[in-house]
């Protein structure tokens, strides 16, 4: 009998100053069943990425030696791996400037580690159908979208969108987990002339959650990010 070798982890690299969250991180992730990695500044952060790699990144903004921002700008020269970004800043600007330089996700502190912990599979997960080269299907038994079909069901039963209502559908769910920006939707959908016309996406978020039988208040499917942009999530 020959023994099939076991598949490693995923890699989650945690580049943050503070030794409590790097150990609060650590642990948390290991009960995922991550293998993990510390680095207590940007050089070092980036020192590990090249020599050992990773599946997914953590990274703090405010390090002592290099600003996560420019620590996300170097990496993002020769490596595509997931980012989310941790910061006590929740301004808006701050978070449009991660997710418009390469951030796939951000998370303000404090932040509760369910929430977390729901980001990094869905990066993982979302990484994972990219590298197979497949076309993103998502099923929940509610929801069904085949974007090789372009078939979108609720309960069963065909979900008739337009054009511009499939797009968007079709645009958040091949960055399922990851914050898509308001500018970048409006440049992927009505072009680059409307990259500030955000009233035309609040009324299409607004048909597109009717027809899937999502809501605002209480999102299955398509969450806001103030401010910032939407996020595809789900079961």
């Amino acid at each position: 009998m020959v023994d099939t070798p076991a598949i490693p982890p995923p890699r989650v690299l945690v580049i943050d100053d503070e030794v409590q969250i790097r150990r609060f991180l650590d642990i948390s992730l290991r009960a995922q069943g991550y293998a993990v990695s510390q680095a207590a500044n940007g050089t070092e952060g980036l020192q590990r990425l090249a020599e050992e790699s990773a599946d997914l990144v953590i990274l703090d903004i405010g390090l002592p030696d290099i600003e996560g921002h420019d620590v996300l700008a170097e990496l993002r020269q020769w490596s595509q791996v997931p980012v989310i970004m941790l910061s006590v800043r929740a301004g808006e600007a701050e978070k449009v400037r991660a997710l418009d330089n390469g951030a796939n996700d951000y998370v303000t502190k404090p932040f509760g580690t369910q929430e977390l912990m729901a980001r990094v599979r869905a990066l993982l997960r979302n990484r994972s159908t990219d590298s197979e080269g497949q076309v993103p299907l998502f099923d929940d038994g509610c929801l069904h979208i085949d974007l090789a079909r372009r078939e979108v069901r609720v309960q069963g039963e065909p979900v008739a969108l337009t054009r511009k209502e499939y797009a968007l559908l079709a645009l958040l769910l091949r960055n399922a987990g990851r914050v898509v920006t308001q500018p970048q939707i409006l440049q992927e959908i009505w072009g680059p002339t409307h990259r500030h016309d955000t009233h035309y996406l609040r009324i299409l978020v607004g048909r597109l959650r009717h027809k899937l039988g999502d809501s605002a208040l209480e999102s299955r499917y398509l969450f806001t990010e103030p401010g910032v942009g939407l996020r595809f999530g789900g079961a």
